[in-house]
């Protein structure tokens, strides 16, 4: 075993934050919604949400017995909101394909809509307490930092990561899924991305960044991303509308949320596009039947 794997697992087994999809009776299900949520999304953010979500549709027939709109419209303000429809797309493949039951194998998993190789490992370990290498931002991050000796990882997940943490996984399938969620722990509460806290951290004197002397990033430069003024924040604006009306809303009604006609025409066009919007006469819009 890994010089790692005792102090992060020591650690995570009092440091770890109490969410409904770690409990011990978080559904498979409950854990895949969760996945989709959470990505690039704050837990604060998520978890008012999800205890919704899953209240309002606590199986996957559940969901895919009701319009794709209406999983938009239950997305509220996560973001990304695409991440709903894929959401809706995979419930309705698990209720066709799979009797409703979220399937165990990895390979069945990433077979589903909107299911990546990321979601599908972690749906897998989380849910089913398999052996699988889960690389999130912030596992990538303190794998960077604790055994490259960078203080970030590249922007896409390279080969040499995915051998890192395939090396660092351990053998037995239950420690190995609880050695994944304490990684991602790790990442989210103490080496995070410009404020880490080396003080707390179980493996700061292991790690290869702190030997080096905490070295500054040399990589590309690393630039948060927008928000004010672009089409993703028309886009949510649009939506918002949409959201709020149980039918349809007019043009006029968009019109008013947004001042320059060309970047909402645009915004409302990438909505259409996405599968977002649904045209249903000329100047009149619906979310998804």
């Amino acid at each position: 075993m890994s010089a790692l794997h005792s102090p992060v697992l020591a650690w995570y087994s009092t440091a770890a934050r109490d969410l409904p999809w770690r409990s011990e009776d978080a559904t498979p299900w409950g854990v895949m919604v969760s996945e989709f949520m959470l990505q690039q999304t704050p837990v604060k953010r998520v978890l008012p949400v999800y205890e919704e979500w899953l209240r309002r549709w606590p199986t996957p027939q559940a969901l895919a017995a009701e319009a794709a709109g209406e999983a938009v419209r239950a997305w509220g303000r996560l973001g990304y909101p695409r991440r709903a429809l894929r959401l809706h797309a995979a419930a309705t493949a698990i209720t066709e394909q799979y009797g409703g039951e979220v399937p165990r194998e990895h390979a069945h998993l990433l077979a589903l809509p909107g299911v990546g190789e990321y979601t599908a490992a972690a749906v897998a370990s989380f849910a089913f307490r398999q052996r699988h290498a889960v690389l999130d931002t912030n596992v990538r991050r303190v794998f960077a930092r604790a055994v490259t000796g960078q203080e970030y990882p590249a922007n896409a997940t390279t080969a040499a990561e995915r051998r890192t943490a395939a090396t660092l996984l351990p053998n037995d399938p239950e420690t190995a899924a609880t050695w994944a969620v304490a990684v991602m722990e790790l990442g989210a509460l103490v080496c995070t991305a410009r404020t880490p806290d080396c003080g707390r951290c179980p493996i700061a004197r292991a790690c290869a960044w702190r030997q080096a002397g905490s070295p500054p990033w040399e990589g590309p430069a690393r630039r948060g991303q927008s928000y004010e003024g672009t089409d993703r924040q028309v886009r949510g604006k649009l939506l918002a509308v949409l959201r709020e009306v149980p039918g349809t809303v007019t043009q006029a009604q968009l019109d008013a949320v947004w001042p320059d006609g060309v970047q909402r025409a645009r915004a409302l066009d990438g909505l259409v596009t996405d599968g977002l919007v649904e045209p249903v006469a000329p100047g009149v819009y619906r979310l998804p039947g």
